[in-house]
């Protein structure tokens, strides 16, 4: 059986882990972006800002429904 210092050395593990961190950024930019709209930063701004398409941040910044 693998111990859990060998599980973490496994490719599976580092790749699976990487993904779950990288959704983890992802959604951190998707929550913050109503907070930077109401500072007065428009679209593209927040885009270019946090390195996403200009209809990620527009759909992030409707109002949930």
């Amino acid at each position: 059986m693998f111990g859990s210092n060998e599980l973490k050395q496994t490719r599976f593990y580092q790749d699976v882990f990487a993904e779950g961190k990288q959704e983890g950024i992802q959604e951190a930019k998707l929550e913050v972006i109503p907070q930077l709209l109401e500072l007065g930063l428009n679209i593209q701004q927040i885009a270019q800002g946090l390195g996403l398409d200009e209809q990620v941040v527009r759909q992030a910044g409707q109002p949930k429904s």
